[in-house]
């Protein structure tokens, strides 16, 4: 059994299987992303909820491991060289999951960075628009008057669903004929969207063809399934 007494986030959630991969988080959209690729990947893991509402992420034992103060995190008990290793950002997690477990990625050196390309596409794009657009239209901010900013966030994240609608449309999956993280980085998002921020009217979701379908066949997928619901949300 691996000692990951040392890190002071295990005083706050303990390691029940000290040998697993440890993953901190929540199942939103940048949370799901790691439940999901874990799932996909079948590495071994152990789920703790890191509950947001209740400002979880930004105590000491938290910060700890992720100075940020943001989910998700992770924890692997063997990591490079066989010592613990600690890593935060979904997309950097993303990648390590994929390249410890020699899936999710392609195999050829072209294929591989053409799926790092749409995970930053992604973190730098279709994520931080669509969580403004989800701040503007839903939360706090759809009680400001002006509608400019909700509406610069709306614009701006139909066109990165047609960026997305244009590169399905002649593939069943983002890179390659296989599910990948360039996939996996993207679905949750799209699918909030739609779902709990309520905004497909506003992006035109209605209007699309090949991102619709590829949501559903992400969905249908057994690992996608699971990690949405990982860990379990707080009653």
């Amino acid at each position: 059994m691996a000692d990951l007494s040392d890190f002071p986030i295990t005083r706050r959630w303990p390691a029940q299987h000290s040998d697993r991969i440890q993953y901190y988080g929540l199942p939103t959209p940048n949370g799901v992303k790691v439940s999901i690729a874990l799932e996909e990947s079948g590495l071994p893991y152990e789920a703790h909820l890191v509950d947001i509402m209740k400002n979880e992420s930004w105590i000491d034992e938290y910060l700890s491991l992720n100075p940020n103060g943001k989910i998700p995190a992770i924890l692997d008990p063997d990591g490079p060289d066989g010592k613990p290793f600690a890593l935060w950002e979904s997309g950097a997690i993303l990648l390590y999951l994929a390249e410890k477990s020699g899936k999710l990625l392609p195999a050829d050196a072209a294929g591989r960075y053409e799926a790092i390309q749409w995970v930053m596409w992604q973190m730098g794009g279709l994520g931080p628009m669509a969580g403004q657009l989800g701040f503007f239209h839903k939360f706090a901010g759809r009680d400001y008057e002006d509608k400019r900013p909700r509406d610069r966030y709306a614009k701006e994240t139909a066109r990165l669903l047609r960026v997305l609608e244009t590169r399905l449309a002649d593939r069943e999956w983002l890179v390659g004929s296989d599910f990948s993280i360039a996939d996996i980085a993207s679905l949750g998002w799209v699918r909030n969207l739609v779902g709990f921020y309520e905004a497909g009217e506003l992006v035109q979701y209605d209007e699309l063809v090949h991102v619709p379908a590829w949501l559903d066949r992400a969905l249908a997928r057994p690992g996608v399934a699971k990690g949405l619901t990982i860990p379990a949300r707080p009653a």
